[in-house]
């Protein structure tokens, strides 16, 4: 999967474009010292650089040179008015092997450290372990940019592994952007002996805080200002550590880079800085998500519901309480829901199969609660109202944190608690400050309140961005559409848009290599992409 991390606006044709070839290919490596195969962008791990300028329209090709189906998606790219370019199985074809196919849109931002748990065994063994009802279990490590930790444990890291490096100046100011692109598990961040001032989450300027470390949820990004202002007696660790785990079991699931100063007087040694020791107590830990304020006297882009800033004060037309589980057993597999239901991918795309009268896709049906009714799968959507301002209640009765992600679209972060959600809990909603992002954590036992205006036309992905729950089947869409659709609102499909399903007849062959067979729907696909691979887009 490829992550980027802020906005996309309507592509104009004065702009001007960047294009990229994107090659997804098989290699080995060994960031942790354990041979094994991944997904690669042009023969890297991780995916190369994308230096663009905001506004560019941004063409990138992707030629799948793999043996199974291919999607990209794009999380913080709101791909404004065209969910052709979404990327996920509700509203895209997959790529088959030894085709390409073109992406097509305008980001505004970048990351400069990617962040996330690792584990040994590849994709293929890890979907086996998830179709077989195992848990994937704990993390073999963590990467930093791909890259294994520093030798800090002679004990815990073996010899010779390469690790990440960032060389400073004494006295200068860095923006560090970080993102955890892993599978499933929350990360602490912190540099020894720096202060970390919170400047910016998923696109959205923050009133500054420092903090001498931050958690980083699955999918989350967050940029920091960071002040060389120490003497550079040695050189500083960089970690990125499992968040609310016993550490004693999990201490090698640690990411450990190096901050080196031009100056620096030798390598680091001794142990890293200390995680929050409040393992046990993550009512304590909530208080740091909570304290994240929009900065609404910061230029840059800002989410603007129904022309006023004011979101408190705008009518809310929907509520849904969307409840996790942890997994249970629906027709002899183990399989994770929301609201009972856990999400089966359509063999047709839905909006496809909406402008093709294609019948039978999908239902309209998905339920605004949980209801009392056995667990079971099925293709149920939301069926949401264009301009509409809809809450959104993620209730996670799951033992484990978890990250919900919306395409197309950022929420304001109204509310999170513990406890059962209530319509008394909205008396604690922040209807001021609160921070618009487009992945939230939901802690566990608790839940987190999210409002969004509905002026993004599409079908558009809600999922857990836990990458095994999200697997087993615990997303769904919203289904938003203009009934007075004149063209302005949503784009037409484009014009290389691939079939698959119901309407696999009308794709004509487009490999770039002879011989080649068309596979459509494999069940498998996302769990390829998702351990797959990540690229860096960088914006001036």
């Amino acid at each position: 999967m490829i992550h980027i991390a802020l906005l996309s606006r309507t592509s104009l044709a004065a702009d001007p474009t960047i294009s990229y070839d994107f090659k997804l290919s098989y290699i080995t490596v060994s960031p942790l010292g354990v041979p094994q195969k991944v997904l690669a962008i042009n023969g890297q791990f991780p995916g190369p650089l994308v230096n663009a300028t905001t506004n560019n329209n941004v063409i990138i090709k992707v030629y799948n040179d793999l043996d199974e189906d291919l999607l990209m998606t794009w999380p913080g790219i709101q791909m404004r008015r065209n969910s052709w370019q979404d990327g996920v199985l509700g509203t895209n074809c997959p790529i088959p092997p030894k085709w390409d196919f073109n992406y097509t849109f305008q980001p505004d931002g970048d990351f400069t450290l990617l962040i996330g748990d690792w584990y040994t065994r590849n994709h293929t063994a890890l979907r086996a372990d998830l179709d077989s009802g195992k848990d994937l279990g704990m993390p073999d490590g963590v990467l930093i940019n791909g890259k294994g930790p520093y030798r800090y444990n002679t004990t815990l890291v073996p010899d010779g592994l390469p690790f990440e490096t960032i060389k400073v100046d004494p006295g200068k100011t860095y923006r560090f952007r970080v993102h955890n692109v892993g599978t499933s598990t929350s990360l602490n961040f912190r540099i020894q002996g720096h202060n970390l001032l919170l400047v910016e989450t998923e696109g959205y300027y923050t009133v500054q805080q420092n903090y001498t470390s931050f958690d980083i949820h699955v999918g989350q990004s967050s940029s920091f200002l960071v002040t060389m202002d120490q003497n550079a007696t040695s050189d500083y660790y960089i970690v990125a550590s499992a968040r609310f785990v016993n550490e004693s079991i999990w201490q090698k699931v640690t990411g450990v880079g190096i901050l080196h100063y031009s100056n620096s007087k030798g390598p680091v040694a001794g142990p890293l800085p200390e995680a929050p020791s409040d393992i046990y107590n993550q009512w304590s830990a909530m208080n740091q998500p909570k304290a994240i304020r929009q900065n609404t006297s910061a230029s840059g882009a800002r989410p603007n519901p129904q022309g006023s800033y004011h979101y408190g004060s705008i009518n809310v037309t929907d509520t849904y309480i969307l409840r996790s589980l942890p997994p249970s057993t629906i027709d002899g597999k183990l399989r994770a829901t929301l609201n009972g239901i856990s999400f089966v991918n359509p063999a047709t795309p839905i909006r496809l199969a909406d402008l093709n009268k294609v019948k039978g896709s999908y239902k309209l049906d998905f339920p605004s609660a949980p209801l009392n009714r056995t667990f079971h799968r099925d293709t149920s959507i939301i069926n949401a109202t264009y301009k509409g301002f809809i809450e959104i209640i993620l209730q996670n009765n799951d033992t484990r944190m978890q990250s919900f992600h919306m395409n197309g679209y950022s929420f304001f972060i109204v509310g999170m608690d513990w406890g059962i959600w209530s319509e008394n809990s909205r008396g604690s909603y922040n209807k001021w400050d609160a921070i618009s992002r487009s992945t939230v954590e939901v802690y566990p036992g608790g839940w987190t309140a999210v409002l969004a205006s509905l002026d993004n036309a599409g079908v558009w992905n809600l999922r857990v961005e836990n990458l095994d729950r999200w697997y087993l089947g615990q997303e769904t869409y919203m289904r938003i559409i203009n009934p007075e659709e004149n063209g302005e609102t949503e784009m037409a499909p484009p014009d290389n848009v691939l079939y698959c399903g119901a309407l696999a007849s009308k794709q004509q062959d487009r490999s770039h290599k002879s011989g080649v067979s068309i596979i459509h729907g494999n069940p498998n696909l996302f769990f390829t992409l998702l351990m797959a691979l990540c690229a860096v887009f960088i914006f001036s």
